[in-house]
């Protein structure tokens, strides 16, 4: 790379590495330690003709508030909102309920996520006051039914801890290892289990067995846990992001998620506090009272067109994936092909869709398949024409699916309260392993409790912690065609939990339906049956073994 760099003297370049990566080379690593210097850096960066050690050294170096002072300037004076996306930072939040999370987690833009795994983790400790972990906050506890609340959470963390030992036996009762096949180190090719001769190779298989095992009892039984259920998720993501998110949770009507913004500002203070100012001024003032007065407008209206309870009236709706809005194939395909011509030509995009729609359907189908046929695994995703399609499914599955679903970013998710109206799922496993009396009574009071909290006392938000994951719940989502391939290819392999595996599976057939040869190149979909998910443990323990 031929630049010309700046010339540092001695001294100025020892001072540099302390802040630097390098101080002669043109790629370099910003490591100084205040988030806010690093931000305003770059900032001041974009308006100056010096390089940005030389801007470190002239403007920065001996002014320790010199980062404090430039957002002040830009940020709360002249509200240039983008120079916050410079300020980055993770955090954790520990003891979060289901219901506060999904709130946190529909940010889908400048933050990422990483939660608490009910696969790998059991839910069942009890605290050091020898309670199950869940919600208890002072909202909860001043119901007129706080007891009912505990009695139903109780009862759901009991019959979850109960049935983990009962499932873990019927599943090694259907799935033995003895009728599993596992890799022979000495041969190189997998063998069933009673073949196996080395005691590692044996020490392996039945770890991954028990690992398999294990994860898909957990998986089964996740739904017993209630959304009361507490959690722990990082979060990774920039200053912009995190101030939008701090007046969302402020202007909640929950008393856990207006208590978890008041902590998470007092934190995210002490490092990007110049990023975040304006959430307690009056600018963060005015766009709470927006959100809320939109959100008690629109409940109001709603109030006059909707039953007070038109939740169950269509009950062929349940557990179902509708694609609910597309465009007719013909269409759809003519501007997909304009757009994966348009890189290449120097036409205009009027004219290409009308070289496109005098194609004959196999001439387009030609053009699909070439942009796709290189693919060699799922996460060589899609090129940007095919961010032309989008496609809105309407949902309503058991609210740990909605969970799992929820994770992606690049789609538009809207989603109702949680109830117990749409009844609930239960996994056939359950039924098989002879735990269906005491799953039923568990969702059977948890309905109970939820419709006194919900209709008797008036507290349909609260009444959403005593709801347990397996009940059904709508969501809507809207998403582009290369979002779709990676949804469902992601959500397919035999590892994934069953239950979204089906819901993945649905929206692929649904768009194959509609759009077949959009759809061809969705190569990595796997539309197969698992009854274990023992294959991805064996993979895990030999990448260890490799290591």
């Amino acid at each position: 790379m031929s630049i010309n760099m700046d010339e540092f003297t001695e001294h100025e370049k020892e001072l540099l590495k302390q802040h630097f990566s390098n101080t002669d080379k043109p790629v370099f690593v910003i490591t100084t330690p205040k988030q806010v210097d690093r931000g305003a850096l770059m900032s001041r960066y974009s308006r100056s003709s010096k390089s940005m050690r030389r801007i470190f050294l002239d403007e920065f170096l001996n002014n320790p508030s010199r980062g404090e002072e430039f957002y002040e300037r830009v940020l709360v004076e002249y509200g240039d909102d983008s120079v916050a996306e410079l300020g980055l930072v993770q955090v954790g939040i520990e003891g979060i309920s289901q219901i506060a999370i999904q709130s946190i987690e529909d940010r889908r833009i400048g933050l990422s996520y990483l939660e608490k795994s009910t696969r790998y983790v059991r839910f069942d400790q009890k605290g050091k006051d020898g309670m199950y972990q869940y919600y208890r906050g002072e909202d909860m506890m001043e119901l007129r039914y706080a007891d009912s609340y505990i009695e139903a959470c109780d009862l759901a963390f009991n019959t979850y801890s109960k049935s983990i030992e009962s499932m873990i036996k019927y599943l090694k009762e259907v799935e033995p290892i003895h009728s599993m096949y596992f890799l022979d180190s000495s041969k190189g090719v997998e063998v069933p289990f009673d073949e196996l001769k080395s005691s590692d190779d044996i020490k392996r298989a039945e770890k991954a067995y028990e690992a398999s095992i294990r994860a898909k009892a957990l998986d089964i039984l996740r739904v017993l846990l209630p959304a009361s259920t507490l959690t722990n998720v990082g979060i990774a993501g920039n200053a912009r992001a995190f101030e939008y998110l701090l007046n969302i949770l402020l202007a909640s009507r929950l008393k856990e998620e207006h208590d978890i913004a008041l902590m998470l500002h007092d934190e995210l203070t002490k490092y990007i506090g110049p990023f975040i100012k304006r959430v307690r001024t009056k600018y963060g003032e005015v766009f709470r009272e927006y959100l809320n007065s939109t959100r008690d407008g629109i409940a109001s209206i709603a109030m006059k067109y909707l039953a007070k309870d038109d939740g169950n009236r269509d009950g062929t709706y349940l557990d179902e994936v509708r694609l609910v809005d597309y465009e007719d194939n013909d269409t759809v395909e003519v501007k997909v092909v304009a757009s994966i011509l348009y890189e290449h030509a120097s036409a205009s995009y009027t004219n290409l869709l009308e070289l496109a729609a005098k194609m004959s359907r196999e001439e387009r189908a030609k053009i699909i398949d070439e942009y796709v046929r290189h693919r060699a695994n799922r996460r060589h995703r899609p090129l940007r024409a095919f961010e032309i399609p989008y496609y809105t499914f309407d949902l309503c599955t058991n609210f740990g699916i909605f969970r799992d679903l929820h994770r992606h970013r690049i789609l538009t998710m809207q989603r109702q309260m949680l109830t117990t109206n749409h009844g609930y799922y239960k996994p056939t496993e359950v039924i098989d392993a002879g735990l269906e009396k005491e799953f039923d009574e568990c969702m059977q009071k948890s309905k109970e409790v939820y419709e006194l909290i919900a209709y008797k006392e008036g507290k349909p938000l609260q009444a959403q912690y005593v709801v347990n994951l397996a009940y059904r719940y709508r969501y809507l989502i809207k998403m582009n065609l290369r979002e779709a391939y990676h949804i469902i290819e992601l959500r397919t392999p035999p590892q994934g939990h069953p239950a979204y595996r089906r819901i993945a599976q649905e929206m692929y057939k649904a768009i194959a339906d509609v759009h077949p040869n959009l759809a061809r190149g969705m190569r990595f979909v796997d539309m197969r049956d698992y009854s274990s998910r023992i294959d991805a443990e064996k993979r895990k323990l030999l990448k260890l073994k490799d290591k």
